[in-house]
């Protein structure tokens, strides 16, 4: 089968879902205001709180969700053949992960930029809030120690994408100096940008970085991962127009192009497909695809990890509540690009069964590098090294930009808890206190000093991801039934990735308790518990929402105003 065929059957139905059905969330189940005062104007602060232009939004809002999961579940997903995990995709990104994202941002927005789990206690009540509050932690403390030893991995693997991968930090500083102080026109700042980030990803290739194997007493993958938790700790107390946004959006023009360069490359060599649509044998003790792969593949189908972006940081930056569709939906929908061409490049880049299974047994991201670079190679004459700088690249800071908003996320809702239990908890306090568990998580669990110790939680992370989906659509469904919106495109996603979830989790737990891993259990049975609770107490509330009076829309602590009385803010333009 040409890969043509899934290409163009994926980029329409993709690209359907925001052109027809994001158009029908905005108008009939969250009625976007454009005269609404989103919190970036009422509670702008400078360093969380800017009105933020929607592209430039968009782009930090992309590649913070857009971390290494939508290339590493697609790519994992394999094993079960293309054909499961490409219909996931492309309906998940229309019906579940769009619609999943616009509704955080959209429900954030309308409650002063509040976080997704602060809501719960508003929509839900306080110990459904309590235990939202600890999935979010949790969650976010596995994505911090992993997605440090994923980019840590790859730097040490592929020393060519050191240089661009640091470099992109100037370059971010340089833009958010020129956007914000200088105030240059926002398209030419983009186009410079652009041009050297990909100036630097071909000085990377000329000139590798390979670190010694032993720094100060560390490994070169454990001296990475130290450096890579100090810079986030920066990122996340710096003002977000300063690096986090800039370096967000710059990298999302610069990730796109990338995703642009790969489906040209397919378009042009247009590969034929090497995997067979539905595995017919499967590996000896592997897996069930029911209900694996709804947890395998998460990022680009559904992901509650999404909900917190936007809820936690993208809410706060909204100029016009409007935006909130091409942000929210749009960055659901670069999302399901990448792991669409993710597909593509696992199941059509390599020419013979053993190339694949050997790419494979290196990880989901050394299959996408490996079959994207052989695909850039013969479409497009790339060298096969400059193909995988580019690639790697591209992974590193989907990565990177993901890990430095949870760090800001994570201080986020430090201070939260500390407010819910009477603590004043300052930025700095919260940064430290967030480094400290990440960083105790990745050194303390694993072994030998590697820094690796998250990838011991990892198993967990895609039953807690899609846990938290269910429950910000549970939040969402709340907020709708009490307003009498149309309320079934949320409760039929919510039930379906509920089923697959707890299935999926109740398989997990069984395998943990067969093989005695009391660690995987624990953990995994507090997490079985928190969420059941609080679906049970979720359920509850839509019953109430239900047959309770219909609440006035002028409930929502979101202010009103005319668009000549919009205030002209700095970067909003």
């Amino acid at each position: 089968m040409n890969s043509l065929i899934i290409m163009f059957i994926g980029l329409v139905m993709i690209l359907a879902g925001y052109f027809l059905y994001s158009k029908f969330l905005a108008k009939k189940v969250y009625q976007l205001d454009e005269h609404a005062i989103t919190p970036a104007h009422a509670q702008r602060d400078g360093v969380d709180f800017v009105p933020t232009n929607k592209w430039v939004l968009w782009g930090h809002h992309f590649t913070s969700v857009a971390g290494a999961a939508p290339i590493t579940g697609p790519a994992v997903a394999m094993i079960w053949g293309w054909l499961p995990a490409f219909l996931w995709v492309t309906i998940g990104t229309v019906f579940f992960a769009g619609m999943h994202d616009f509704g955080a941002l959209w429900a954030s927005t309308r409650n002063k930029g509040r976080t997704i789990g602060d809501l719960a206690k508003r929509y839900i009540g306080g110990r459904g809030s309590l235990l939202f509050t600890v999935v979010i932690f949790l969650l976010i403390i596995i994505v911090n120690a992993v997605f440090a030893s994923i980019i840590a991995g790859l730097l040490v693997t592929t020393p060519t994408a050191v240089i661009p991968t640091w470099g992109a930090i100037a370059v971010a500083l340089c833009i958010g100096q020129a956007i914000y102080r200088l105030k240059w026109n926002l398209p030419i700042v983009s186009i410079v940008g652009v041009v050297v980030l990909y100036a630097l990803i071909i000085l990377g290739d000329k000139f590798p970085i390979v670190l010694p194997e032993t720094i100060m007493g560390m490994s070169a993958q454990a001296f990475w991962i130290v450096v890579l938790f100090l810079y986030a700790g920066v990122a996340s107390l710096l003002p977000v127009w300063m690096l986090l946004q800039p370096r967000d959006y710059i990298n999302g023009l610069q990730l796109f192009i990338g995703l642009g360069i790969l489906y040209a490359a397919i378009i042009i060599s247009a590969p034929t497909v090497l995997l067979d649509p539905v595995a017919s044998e499967l590996p000896a003790g592997q897996a069930p695809i029911w209900p694996l792969l709804f947890v395998t593949v998460a990022c680009g189908a559904i992901s509650g990890f999404h909900g917190v972006v936007a809820s936690g940081t993208s809410s706060k930056q909204l100029d016009k509540e409007t935006d909130a569709r091409f942000v929210g939906y749009f960055g659901a929908v670069g999302e399901g690009l990448l792991a669409l061409g993710t597909i593509i490049a696992v199941s059509s880049g390599f020419k013979a069964m053993g190339d694949f299974q050997e790419a494979y047994a290196n990880g989901g991201i050394g299959a996408f590098v490996a079959g994207g670079g052989n695909i850039l190679n013969e479409g497009l004459g790339i060298p096969l090294s400059l193909s995988a700088t580019v690639l790697a690249t591209m992974a590193i800071l989907f990565a990177a930009t993901t890990m430095d908003t949870a760090v800001r996320l994570h201080r986020l809702i430090i201070a939260e808890i500390g407010a819910q239990m009477g603590v004043k908890i300052t930025p700095v306090v919260g940064t430290i206190i967030a480094l400290a568990l990440g960083l105790g998580l990745a050194f303390g669990a694993g072994e030998g000093g590697a820094g690796d110790g998250g990838m011991i939680l990892w198993p967990l992370f895609g039953t807690t991801n899609q846990i938290l989906a269910v429950l910000t659509l549970s939040v969402l469904g709340v907020m709708l039934l009490r307003k009498r919106r149309p309320v079934l495109p949320i409760l039929i996603p919510l039930l379906f990735v509920f089923t697959m979830t707890f299935w999926a989790l109740v398989i997990q737990l069984g395998e943990f308790f067969a093989t005695q891993n009391w660690l995987l259990l624990g953990f995994g049975s507090a997490i079985f518990v928190a969420a059941l609770w609080t679906v049970i107490e979720s359920v509850s509330s839509m019953v109430k929402a239900g047959r309770s009076d219909p609440e006035p829309e002028g409930e929502d602590p979101v202010e009103r105003r005319t668009v000549a009385d919009s205030p002209q803010e700095t970067g909003s333009k």
